[in-house]
């Protein structure tokens, strides 16, 4: 008697096959997504850190040329001067003043310029507000300078007089019988404007939130972003302790404020001062997180979308045996009439076929789209950065000749700050329609960023490429725009292969062009000049 009982209680623990079939396409997408984000992610990192690393170590290798190519210049300059110094016991102070002023107003190499004879006495000196002249030198670095007799850098110090954070150089003066008659000398004062601010301080950060400083051999800060910070002893962070004994290298590192950082590192050789470029590991997190979002943002779609259609074809698969349950659960107690099971099976078969080819048309759809939407600006419909980028290295590859047309609408910020961002975009979407309507079918346009657009123009010289810029120039200025006023725009032009053989170089000599057309007034055309 309590045998059926039994099976029905066993029927509740065994599970359906609707059930196990969308568990397991449920664990496979989950999986899959779980592998999909992971190896994005690790490989994502390591890219965007060799890559950091890689930016940071060049532009310190630059950046370190640049200063050993400056001192050279420098001790070239004073050497220079001394030979021109070399009868200077028979110059009085009147004639040797003239020269020195020449030599710091004509190169802004020092901000101070000192002649000292054999004995140790200032002869002349640049500018007269130091009043030294007719003083006898005290610092040890002169003092090495004038016993050394040949050229000379000194390790950064702070003046005795003037409490100066100092770099001095020298060059020794000889007469023509080769009698050592004393020296030249130039001072850098390093916490006031000097060459290495008029060099590097434009640009002493970027948007990832790179910087870079420069420490002497001792391990003292003698260029920051952060002003207070020049003349900090950093001798204990990694990096600089690298530097002080002569290592290049990157890597990543935490400095002596907790700070981890991706840092490139290089020595400079003639004044053994040392350039350390960083990026906050901050900024890679942030850039990773961003493509996480984005994953799950396009990838989520297209995995519901299959995970209905399973679970539809898994009731329609499972219906047939539940039916058959039916039956054989009937037989016995009522007469039944069993279906043709051949016949059945097959029209099953047809419908899940069917199904599985609805869901990869949908899924093949989702992704077109997808691919569709990262190559456009989804607010103009232009080509984007990314693909315009595709399409001149291709043309390069392929060495078609083409133009490049930069177009950046004059005074946008206004526009935006009078009449709201909304009307700004429709000012882009209009100057967008306009680009579309001056050119031609084969010609590529893209917005490269904010109100910054981009026309590639294949087979076309500069002549062609100015008479199209100048059409869309002038559509602009004689629309009648979204906010009731003119809006101009300037333009910048470079060609392939007349102009540069290099995306980079060509895009940025294009916008050396641009920034020469907003010099000069705006609304107005202008082509690279070489």
């Amino acid at each position: 008697m309590p045998v059926l009982p039994r099976k029905k209680a066993e029927q509740w623990q065994k599970i359906s096959l609707t059930t196990l079939l969308t568990g397991l396409v449920s664990l496979s997408v989950l999986l899959t997504l779980t592998i999909l984000l992971f190896a994005s992610y690790q490989s994502k990192k390591k890219s965007l850190i060799d890559t950091t690393l890689t930016l940071n170590y060049s532009s310190a290798v630059k950046m370190s040329q640049t200063i050993d190519s400056l001192f050279i210049s420098m001790q070239n300059s004073l050497h220079y001067s001394a030979i021109i110094l070399s009868n200077m016991n028979s110059m009085n102070t009147d004639e040797v003043y003239p020269n020195l002023e020449l030599l710091r107003h004509s190169s802004n190499y020092f901000n101070s310029i000192a002649v000292v004879d054999e004995t140790g006495l200032i002869r002349s000196a640049s500018p007269k507000s130091l009043g030294t002249v007719g003083k006898y030198i005290i610092t040890e670095e002169a003092k090495a300078a004038l016993a050394s007799k040949k050229p000379y850098v000194s390790k950064p110090y702070i003046s005795a007089t003037s409490k100066r954070l100092i770099v001095f150089m020298s060059a020794p003066i000889y007469d023509k019988n080769g009698i050592y008659r004393g020296y030249i000398g130039g001072s850098l004062y390093l916490q006031e404007k000097n060459i290495l601010n008029m060099i590097f301080a434009n640009n002493p950060s970027d948007k990832l939130g790179s910087y870079f400083y420069i420490v002497g051999s001792n391990g003292h800060v003698l260029f920051h972003r952060d002003k207070s910070r020049i003349g900090e002893d950093i001798s204990a962070n990694q990096i600089v302790r690298k530097l002080m004994l002569n290592q290049n290298g990157r890597e990543e590192m935490v400095n002596l404020r907790g700070e981890a950082l991706l840092a490139g590192y290089v020595k400079v050789p003639t004044n053994g001062w040392g350039v350390v470029v960083v990026s906050p590991i901050s900024v890679v997190s942030e850039q990773l997180n961003a493509q996480l979002k984005a994953i799950l943002l396009y990838t989520l779609p297209p995995f519901v979308l299959v995970m209905l259609v399973v679970i539809m074809l898994a009731r329609r698969l499972a219906r047939p045996f539940v039916s058959l349950a039916n039956l054989v659960g009937k037989m016995g107690s009522e007469k039944v009439e069993i279906p043709d099971g051949k016949r059945h099976w097959n029209r099953e078969a047809d419908l899940l076929t069917e199904a599985i080819r609805y869901a990869v048309g949908e899924i093949t759809k989702q992704t077109e789209q997808l691919t569709q939407e990262a190559m456009t600006d989804p607010l103009t419909g232009l080509t984007n950065r990314r693909t315009l980028e595709a399409i001149i290295h291709r043309w390069l590859k392929e060495k078609t000749p083409f133009s490049i047309v930069i177009m950046d609408i004059d005074k946008f910020k206004t526009i935006n700050d009078t009449y709201g961002h909304q009307a700004g975009d429709e000012v882009l979407k209009h100057f967008a329609k306009i680009i579309v309507s001056s050119t031609r079918p084969d010609d590529v346009c893209c917005r490269f960023g904010g109100e910054e657009f981009i026309a590639l123009l294949p087979h076309a010289n500069s002549a062609v490429a100015y008479h199209v810029a100048e059409r869309i120039r002038s559509t602009l200025e004689k629309s009648a725009t979204p906010v009731g006023e003119t809006i101009t725009v300037s333009q910048g032009i470079s060609h392939y292969p007349s102009h540069s053989h290099s995306a980079e170089e060509l895009i940025h000599l294009a916008d050396q062009a641009l920034y020469k057309a907003k010099e000069s007034g705006r609304n107005r055309t202008m082509i690279t000049e070489l």
